[in-house]
């Protein structure tokens, strides 16, 4: 199983990037796969997540309205896309996957089995 994220990078405050996860090893179409985040001296937090199976999402309630999940399920890519983004949204941000059931929620990191290496976001103010 690999996860492979990109996209990050520096970004003025109200500016936007897109993310990249690509995935490979597991049944892509049918899993939950997205986006945490962790700023430095913060713990890691769910931003969004997308059930592929049938395009359901969740999304915290910082990023919403300003956050975009979505998956590409031939070619086994999941996007974020950022707008409006805020130098609070500065983080590392790490693809993970979930190829069972999500116990616990969505927001529960130890219900993700696979990681992605991290990308860094930062927006400057």
């Amino acid at each position: 199983v690999q996860l492979q994220a990109s996209g990050g990078g520096l970004v003025h405050a109200g500016g936007s990037l897109r993310l990249s996860c690509q995935a490979s090893g597991f049944r892509f179409d049918y899993a939950f796969i997205g986006w945490f985040r962790q700023a430095p001296g913060k713990e890691r937090e769910g931003v969004s997540v997308i059930r592929t199976s049938d395009g359901y999402v969740y999304v915290a309630d910082s990023v919403k309205g300003r956050f975009t999940i979505s998956s590409d399920n031939a070619n086994h890519r999941v996007y974020l896309e950022m707008n409006s983004l805020k130098p609070e949204d500065t983080a590392v941000y790490f693809c993970a996957a979930a190829a069972t059931d999500l116990t616990g929620g969505w927001r529960n990191r130890r219900a993700y089995g696979y990681w992605g290496q991290g990308t860094l976001v930062t927006v400057s103010s």
